[in-house]
């Protein structure tokens, strides 16, 4: 693994843009903005389901396992939803994909107030999965489109600290919305899915590729498209498939996803389990483990970016900033054992950082080694991945808790899962290499 600063610059860095030169404009930096919203939204609708579990469950009877299958449904329809919609945002565009994804997983959001069980709510989990699988081949489409390489993984860690953000607001949304404001727990699910309307508005009037915006200064422009890349053609998947780098990213997303599709589904519980909570109290630990995750997710990508400034190459920059989020999560072994809530909040607090860090920089991966026009499509793979991968532990939870009733294994997982992801990722790619269209097959 190539982790010391190398003698001279890479050949990255000598062809882009000095660091010095940044644009002064910020167009960019509003797109980036506006997907961090946009993910924001998505996590709040997911969430509003696990924040009810504890209630939901008391009220109509719901079990463990009743609760993963809901989990594992939306998780299958998600992976596959995000293999087709990698592929399609690749023809239409961010611009358009977003939207569509948006106005699907809204309508699927609302929907679930028709149902009070769990194999009911699974209907409504069908489009909420579809229109989310989107969200992120959209979104690191746009990062690709509107971020040279040395800024990516900085914007990418932004927007994606959204989905921390997302998991800060809905802890403390949903309570307000059902308890203080008496309005019932339908009302959680209407009064969130409205919220996505106001961004529709805001994506359709600002969003365009930087070389059809009509306010995006020549100088910013410059400096956006400054790394030249070959004009767009299909390819096959089985020519995607022949890649080591395309490996590298479905098997890190296989191994890490499934762990945070756990801390999204089951957080809630855990702390109602394992300290008695009510809705209305695991709204703060629920926030502090969260605000931690964000601090990982900008930190993991502007630790890669900073070492990308100063010279390091992209192998080495991305490679260690995820070493260092890996050791993030080691500690969460031990949080069943916690002596008490707030311990553990910082234990699993600390894994959440260095899963969203470590995430940063694989998402980057696509958008380092592959080119723009192929990006939708590995990602779209590496989403099929670790939904798989989620489905699996979804069932492994579910069960080990309707048995075991601990989260001792479960956490035993998580804390391994990071160092074996990207010790599989190097050994598939010991350096990153961009992957050349020459060659490649027409679909």
């Amino acid at each position: 693994m190539e982790l010391v600063k190398p003698l001279s610059p890479s050949p990255a860095a000598a062809t882009s843009p000095d660091i010095a030169s940044k644009p002064r404009g910020r167009k960019r930096w509003i797109v980036c903005a506006l997907l961090f919203f946009a993910v924001v939204l998505s996590y709040i609708d997911r969430l509003v389901i696990s924040v009810l579990k504890p209630e939901l469950s008391a009220q109509y009877g719901w079990s463990e396992t009743g609760y993963a299958d809901l989990a594992l449904y939306f998780q299958l329809v998600y992976g596959l939803a995000y293999l087709v919609s990698g592929r399609i945002v690749d023809r239409i565009g961010a611009r358009l994909g977003y939207m569509l994804a948006v106005v699907l997983w809204t309508f699927g959001h609302v929907l679930h107030i028709a149902f009070t069980t769990t194999s009911g709510m699974i209907w409504a989990r069908l489009p909420l999965a579809a229109g989310e699988a989107a969200t992120f081949p959209a979104a690191l489409a746009a990062a690709a489109e509107w971020f040279p390489k040395r800024e990516r993984a900085l914007a990418i860690g932004i927007f994606n600290a959204g989905s921390n953000v997302g998991a800060v607001v809905t802890p403390l949304l949903v309570p307000f919305i059902v308890v203080t404001l008496g309005l019932g727990w339908r009302a959680a699910f209407v009064v969130t899915g409205a919220l996505s309307l106001v961004w529709l508005a805001a994506w359709w009037r600002f969003y365009r590729s930087p070389a059809d915006h009509p306010t995006l200064t020549a100088e910013e422009r410059d400096w956006i498209q400054a790394e030249k890349e070959a004009p767009p053609r299909p390819v096959r998947w089985s020519t995607i498939l022949r890649t080591r780098q395309s490996w590298a990213y479905i098997l890190g997303r296989f191994l890490i996803d499934p762990i945070w599709w756990t801390f999204l589904f089951w957080l809630p519980d855990f702390f109602s389990r394992q300290f008695h909570l009510s809705l209305r109290e695991f709204g703060p630990p629920l926030v502090a483990v969260y605000l931690l995750a964000d601090i990982g997710s900008v930190g993991g990508g502007w630790v890669s970016s900073r070492l990308l400034s100063r010279g390091w190459t992209v192998n080495g920059a991305r490679k260690f900033a995820m070493l260092l989020c890996a050791l993030c999560a080691v500690p969460i072994a031990f949080a069943t054992a916690a002596p008490s809530m707030w311990v553990a909040v910082g234990l699993i607090g600390l894994a959440c950082a260095g899963h969203q860090g470590f995430s940063a920089n694989l998402y980057a991966l696509p958008g380092d080694v592959f080119p723009r026009w192929m990006i939708g499509s590995v990602v779209g793979l590496g989403g099929l991945a670790g939904a798989t991968g989620g489905m699996l532990m979804a069932k492994f939870a579910g069960a080990i808790l309707q048995t075991v009733g601990s989260y001792q294994p479960i956490f035993l997982v998580a804390a391994s899962a990071y160092l074996v992801a990207l010790l599989v990722i190097h050994m598939v790619v010991p350096r990153y290499e961009p992957v050349s269209d020459r060659g490649l097959s027409l679909a």
